[in-house]
């Protein structure tokens, strides 16, 4: 938002995991919680879910040439949920026919009854995250977004409908976003922005992080990586954590490119375990991946390449 609407105040901004559209992220938390939550049969338990990720692992884990249990772009993966439908009954290893349809919503973006689309869906990968969907309410954030759209602390989420209340929600609660492209003032005064998200991310999809940077391209010009960084990280959840290297600077990469005027063409993240290094890798500028150049561990940043 600063860079945005304030592009004097700052010389350089990271922006992790940014909740810019913030309306439509809390409409489509409410659009994907709520009927899960009205239709009991349809939750799907913690064991579930970690079956789900297995599953996904499998299908997708070596297309990124390393088995690690990391999806390096979740979108390459195109595993589908239908193949764990329970041929009768129910059990902890396969889902019902509600329990399918729930998982298949969440994975999706939310849209209008139009087709319009509200949000991104969860990446696949994210699984293990998904458990504010098995509780008694939707998420208290997103409650918060609506009733401030209503002005009403009573207001009933049961209530909810995507095509009405998104758009009331832009109406009343639209200053909040921050989906403004055009950065040219910010970049005119030489600030610079690095964007970074977690494809594991639960609490925002990491597409719409994906979708901001690309609408910025569209709009300013394809070749703007003297000032904007986009930099996505494998396995992170929701600006920490996850089953990949989640700790990295950006900070120091930030200082050292505003200082020196280099950009960062990699950054190293670190997966930690007790006072221990266990694995790193290279966080590459997108759209570029890292790829395991063959030879050495996969657990050491240095044996791998960022390219597209």
């Amino acid at each position: 938002m600063s860079a945005q609407r304030y592009p004097e105040d700052f010389d350089a901004i990271v922006a992790g995991a940014p909740a810019n559209f913030h309306s439509h992220l809390h409409a489509s938390d409410l659009a994907v919680s709520v009927p899960i939550l009205l239709d009991k049969a349809s939750r799907v338990s913690r064991t579930q879910l970690a079956m789900l990720h297995q599953a996904v692992i499998a299908s997708c884990d070596e297309i990124d040439g390393v088995k690690d249990g990391i999806l390096s772009d979740p979108r390459q993966c195109h595993f589908d949920p239908s193949d764990l439908l329970c041929r009768a009954g129910s059990n902890d290893n396969c889902l019902t026919p509600s329990q399918l349809k729930a998982i298949q919503s969440i994975y999706a973006p939310s849209r209008m009854r139009t087709g319009e689309v509200i949000f991104p869906g969860k990446a696949v990968g994210s699984e293990l995250g998904w458990l504010t969907f098995g509780g008694t309410t939707p998420p208290a954030v997103a409650l918060g977004t609506f009733y401030l759209t209503y002005q009403d602390p009573d207001w009933d989420w049961r209530t909810f409908d995507a095509d009405r209340d998104t758009d009331l929600a832009d109406r009343k609660t639209g200053f909040i976003n921050a989906i403004q492209p055009d950065l040219t003032a910010f970049k005119a005064r030489g600030g610079k922005l690095l964007l970074y998200h977690g494809w594991n991310d639960t609490s925002i999809a990491p597409e719409n992080t994906v979708n901001y940077y690309s609408s910025v391209l569209a709009k300013m010009g394809a070749d703007q990586g003297d000032w904007l960084r986009l930099f996505m990280v494998p396995g992170m959840g929701h600006c920490r954590g996850g089953e990949g290297p989640s700790q990295a600077n950006f900070f120091g990469a930030m200082e050292r490119w505003r200082e020196s005027g280099t950009p960062p063409d990699r950054i190293t993240a670190y997966r930690v375990s007790g006072n221990r290094v266990n694995m790193t890798r290279p966080l590459c500028p997108y759209p570029q991946d890292a790829k395991y150049k063959g030879i050495g561990s996969t657990n050491d940043a240095e044996n791998f390449l960022c390219s597209e």
